[in-house]
């Protein structure tokens, strides 16, 4: 078995090697700080790997490209941060509704607008859940150090191809800058979940029909079968649809393939929560800060632990309401103001009191500040 030499990567590196090692074939995008060294990458590599790099004129084309890729068989990615990310909420609603599996990094940066372009934030958070209009599932990973920003990009990967949709992969300029040593684990340590192709003869193909996993085997573009493919609500057969019936299963199907499947998805770290009294609740950089204040509080005599929160959404409420439980307290820090704690304070209905920390002025939560809050409560 060959193993890789400990390498120090930054973050965004990180992410680069997770696309290619899961078997990304197609990257499209526009550079945006600070997401701009994912691109680099990828434009050196998926060339040497005969595989296409296109820098497009901006973020709608580039994610636009992504999905013509993907129907014609590709697995495909894009990156970008925030400003690039509301451009393409148009095209990623497309992509939900006709089941495209591809991959959008979002490396946040502070906003709205352009906000400030190399300063830490993590107000993309509910975006990344609602950002396209109407009703739709979202999967949203957020990794809080470079292997994780390898490992959940895998993830990515296998989750839009095993569910046929966009996955967000949602970073942020600290851990995309951040440099960790890494090393790369060998290909055959890696699983790599590849789409599910119809087996039918072309004449009886119809792509959108599905067994009871709900999930459609959709052909790729060009190698035989003929089909449409539409941004409308549509049938089995790909067609716009108004009929009554056809709508309300669509969207029964499309919500039922990610829900059943929530235990699979819902992904959390935890640290001294064995017989902790106090739950801080984290993702991303400020999880980083966390782990720290757990350390600095069990040195001094605080109960303290930490729920770390990898996948967003589907919003891991099994978790969050088993970690809050008997709790005297618990915080949610984070760098906005306070978007995920709306979604603890709603799973927690009430049962455990729920604070919040917040800062919005492009640094990062120190332990201390956190160690503070809780003290608060106390």
């Amino acid at each position: 078995m060959k193993r890789h030499k400990a390498r120090l990567m930054q973050g965004n590196e990180a992410i680069a090697e997770g696309a290619l090692a899961a078997g990304c074939t197609f990257f499209a995008g526009y550079p945006i700080t600070p997401a701009s060294e994912i691109t680099e990458l990828m434009s050196r590599e998926l060339p040497i790997m005969g595989h296409p790099f296109i820098q497009m004129e901006d973020e709608i084309a580039s994610i636009g490209a992504c999905i013509g890729a993907s129907l014609a068989g590709g697995k495909a990615m894009t990156a970008t941060s925030g400003p690039g990310f509301s451009l393409m909420q148009e095209n990623l609603g497309y992509a939900y509704v006709a089941e495209v599996p591809l991959v959008v990094v979002n490396v946040m940066r502070a906003g709205p607008s352009t906000g400030m372009p190399t300063s830490v934030a993590q107000g993309d958070v509910q975006q990344a859940r609602w950002g396209t209009h109407g009703d739709h599932p979202a999967i949203v990973l957020c990794p809080a150090t470079v292997a994780e920003a390898f490992e959940l990009t895998v993830t990515a990967f296998n989750h839009a191809e095993r569910f046929r949709t966009p996955v967000i992969l949602l970073a942020d300029e600290m851990v995309a800058h951040t440099r960790e040593k890494l090393v790369l684990p060998a290909a055959e340590e890696i699983e790599v979940i590849n789409r599910r192709r119809p087996a039918v003869p072309p004449d009886w193909y119809l792509p959108y029909k599905t067994d009871g996993s709900l999930i459609p085997r959709l052909a790729d573009l060009g190698e035989g079968y003929r089909y449409h493919v539409t941004g409308l609500i549509h049938d089995e057969r790909g067609f716009p649809t108004g009929r009554q019936d056809e709508a309300g299963w669509f969207y029964a199907r499309l919500f039922g393939k990610i829900s059943r499947h929530f235990k699979y998805l819902e992904r959390i770290n935890s640290f001294g929560m064995e017989d902790a009294e106090y739950v801080i609740v984290a993702y991303g950089c400020t999880a980083r800060s966390a782990r720290a204040a757990v350390r600095l509080g069990r040195a001094q005599g605080m109960r303290v632990g930490l729920l770390q929160l990898l996948c967003l959404w589907p919003f891991p409420r099994n978790a969050v309401e088993t970690a809050l439980t008997g709790k005297r307290a618990a915080l949610v820090p984070e760098l906005n103001f306070g978007q995920m704690r709306r979604e603890v304070l709603r799973v927690n209905n009430g049962r455990t009191k729920v604070l919040g920390l917040t800062k919005t002025d492009g640094t990062m939560i120190a332990p201390d500040e956190i160690l503070k809050r809780l003290r608060e409560a106390a």
